[in-house]
Protein backbone atom coordinates (compact mmCIF):
# COMPACT_ATOMS: atom_id res chain seq x y z
CA UNK A 1 0.00 0.00 0.00
CA UNK A 2 1.05 3.33 -0.69
CA UNK A 3 1.46 6.62 1.27
CA UNK A 4 -0.22 9.41 1.01
CA UNK A 5 1.78 12.70 0.78
CA UNK A 6 0.00 16.13 3.05
CA UNK A 7 0.47 18.62 0.70
CA UNK A 8 2.28 21.31 2.35
CA UNK A 9 -0.12 24.74 2.95
CA UNK A 10 0.90 28.28 1.61
CA UNK A 11 2.40 26.92 -1.52
CA UNK A 12 0.75 28.91 -4.95
CA UNK A 13 1.16 28.20 -8.18
CA UNK A 14 2.74 29.93 -10.73
CA UNK A 15 1.76 32.81 -12.55
CA UNK A 16 1.51 32.27 -15.73
CA UNK A 17 2.97 34.78 -18.44
CA UNK A 18 1.59 33.32 -21.53
CA UNK A 19 -1.38 35.50 -21.87
CA UNK A 20 0.82 39.02 -21.07
CA UNK A 21 1.58 39.79 -24.53
CA UNK A 22 -1.70 39.69 -25.73
CA UNK A 23 -2.94 42.18 -22.94
CA UNK A 24 -0.02 44.52 -23.60
CA UNK A 25 -0.81 44.83 -27.33
CA UNK A 26 -4.50 44.75 -26.01
CA UNK A 27 -3.89 48.08 -23.90
CA UNK A 28 -1.48 49.40 -27.11
CA UNK A 29 -4.34 49.26 -29.95
CA UNK A 30 -6.53 51.23 -27.18
CA UNK A 31 -4.57 53.69 -26.95
CA UNK A 32 -3.63 54.08 -30.28
CA UNK A 33 -7.16 54.65 -31.09
CA UNK A 34 -7.92 56.70 -28.48
CA UNK A 35 -5.39 59.35 -28.84
CA UNK A 36 -5.98 62.64 -30.63
CA UNK A 37 -3.05 65.08 -31.76
CA UNK A 38 -3.48 68.74 -30.92
CA UNK A 39 -3.52 70.41 -34.46
CA UNK A 40 -1.83 73.29 -33.76
CA UNK A 41 0.03 75.42 -30.92
CA UNK A 42 -1.43 78.82 -29.62
CA UNK A 43 0.48 81.92 -30.31
CA UNK A 44 -1.93 84.27 -29.01
CA UNK A 45 -3.27 84.75 -25.45
CA UNK A 46 -6.67 83.58 -25.48
CA UNK A 47 -8.65 83.53 -22.55
CA UNK A 48 -12.30 82.63 -23.28
CA UNK A 49 -14.91 84.84 -22.02
CA UNK A 50 -17.94 83.75 -19.50
CA UNK A 51 -21.29 83.22 -20.75
CA UNK A 52 -24.83 81.29 -19.12
CA UNK A 53 -26.61 80.27 -22.01
CA UNK A 54 -24.00 78.01 -23.98
CA UNK A 55 -24.42 74.68 -26.65
CA UNK A 56 -21.38 72.06 -26.62
CA UNK A 57 -20.97 71.27 -30.11
CA UNK A 58 -21.15 67.33 -31.20
CA UNK A 59 -19.09 67.03 -33.92
CA UNK A 60 -15.68 68.78 -33.84
CA UNK A 61 -14.55 67.31 -36.89
CA UNK A 62 -17.31 69.67 -38.41
CA UNK A 63 -15.60 72.75 -37.24
CA UNK A 64 -12.88 75.62 -38.48
CA UNK A 65 -11.34 76.91 -35.66
CA UNK A 66 -10.05 80.82 -35.88
CA UNK A 67 -7.94 81.98 -33.04
CA UNK A 68 -7.98 85.68 -31.96
CA UNK A 69 -5.81 87.51 -29.13
CA UNK A 70 -2.88 89.71 -28.62
CA UNK A 71 0.21 87.30 -29.23
CA UNK A 72 2.40 85.65 -26.50
CA UNK A 73 5.03 86.80 -24.48
CA UNK A 74 7.69 85.20 -27.16
CA UNK A 75 6.31 86.72 -29.86
CA UNK A 76 5.48 90.26 -29.12
CA UNK A 77 8.16 91.73 -29.64
CA UNK A 78 8.07 91.10 -33.50
CA UNK A 79 4.17 91.43 -33.41
CA UNK A 80 3.57 93.93 -30.86
CA UNK A 81 0.44 93.57 -28.43
CA UNK A 82 -2.27 94.50 -30.00
CA UNK A 83 -4.46 91.68 -31.10
CA UNK A 84 -3.76 89.15 -33.79
CA UNK A 85 -5.72 86.19 -35.63
CA UNK A 86 -4.19 82.96 -35.70
CA UNK A 87 -4.90 80.41 -38.50
CA UNK A 88 -3.35 76.97 -37.75
CA UNK A 89 -0.22 77.68 -36.72
CA UNK A 90 0.65 81.16 -38.31
CA UNK A 91 -0.57 84.82 -38.05
CA UNK A 92 -2.68 86.81 -40.74
CA UNK A 93 -4.23 89.50 -41.28
CA UNK A 94 -8.25 89.81 -41.87
CA UNK A 95 -7.76 89.39 -45.86
CA UNK A 96 -6.42 85.78 -45.49
CA UNK A 97 -9.80 84.55 -43.35
CA UNK A 98 -11.45 84.53 -46.28
CA UNK A 99 -9.23 81.99 -48.59
CA UNK A 100 -8.12 79.92 -45.24
CA UNK A 101 -12.16 79.41 -44.73
CA UNK A 102 -12.23 78.24 -48.64
CA UNK A 103 -8.84 76.32 -48.20
CA UNK A 104 -10.01 74.87 -44.92
CA UNK A 105 -13.50 73.89 -46.93
CA UNK A 106 -11.72 71.91 -49.70
CA UNK A 107 -10.03 69.72 -47.36
CA UNK A 108 -13.67 68.35 -45.60
CA UNK A 109 -15.35 65.59 -47.87
CA UNK A 110 -17.87 66.98 -49.89
CA UNK A 111 -21.19 66.19 -48.03
CA UNK A 112 -19.62 67.54 -44.61
CA UNK A 113 -18.81 71.48 -46.56
CA UNK A 114 -22.11 72.53 -46.52
CA UNK A 115 -22.55 71.86 -42.66
CA UNK A 116 -19.26 73.13 -41.58
CA UNK A 117 -18.99 75.42 -38.65
CA UNK A 118 -16.67 78.36 -37.98
CA UNK A 119 -15.66 79.01 -34.23
CA UNK A 120 -14.17 82.18 -33.48
CA UNK A 121 -12.25 82.09 -30.33
CA UNK A 122 -11.83 85.15 -29.19
CA UNK A 123 -9.58 86.60 -25.95
CA UNK A 124 -12.22 88.52 -23.92
CA UNK A 125 -9.36 91.43 -24.02
CA UNK A 126 -10.13 91.45 -28.28
CA UNK A 127 -11.31 94.50 -29.25
CA UNK A 128 -14.91 94.06 -31.23
CA UNK A 129 -13.63 96.04 -34.82
CA UNK A 130 -11.32 92.94 -35.34
CA UNK A 131 -14.35 90.08 -34.92
CA UNK A 132 -16.77 92.66 -37.32
CA UNK A 133 -14.14 92.72 -39.58
CA UNK A 134 -13.67 88.74 -39.37
CA UNK A 135 -17.41 88.44 -39.67
CA UNK A 136 -17.76 90.67 -42.81
CA UNK A 137 -14.85 88.14 -44.21
CA UNK A 138 -17.02 85.20 -42.97
CA UNK A 139 -20.01 86.22 -45.04
CA UNK A 140 -17.82 87.04 -48.20
CA UNK A 141 -17.14 83.10 -48.22
CA UNK A 142 -20.79 82.43 -47.05
CA UNK A 143 -19.29 80.93 -44.14
CA UNK A 144 -22.16 81.90 -42.28
CA UNK A 145 -22.55 79.65 -39.25
CA UNK A 146 -19.75 80.75 -36.97
CA UNK A 147 -19.86 79.89 -33.46
CA UNK A 148 -17.90 81.64 -30.47
CA UNK A 149 -16.05 79.55 -27.84
CA UNK A 150 -16.64 80.18 -24.21
CA UNK A 151 -16.73 79.04 -20.48
CA UNK A 152 -19.71 78.42 -19.07
CA UNK A 153 -20.77 81.07 -16.20
CA UNK A 154 -21.65 84.25 -15.19
CA UNK A 155 -21.60 86.74 -17.98
CA UNK A 156 -21.29 89.74 -15.75
CA UNK A 157 -17.63 88.47 -15.09
CA UNK A 158 -16.37 89.50 -18.42
CA UNK A 159 -17.01 93.31 -17.02
CA UNK A 160 -14.67 92.76 -14.34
Amino acid sequence: MGKFAKKKDGDLPAVSTASLPDIVFMLLFFFMTVTTMKDSSLLVENTLPNASEIKKLEKKDRVIYIYVGKPTREYQKVFGTEPKIQLNDKFASVEEVGSYILAERAKKPQELQNVLTTALKVDKNANMGLIADIKQQLRKVNALKVNYTTYEGNAFNNLQ
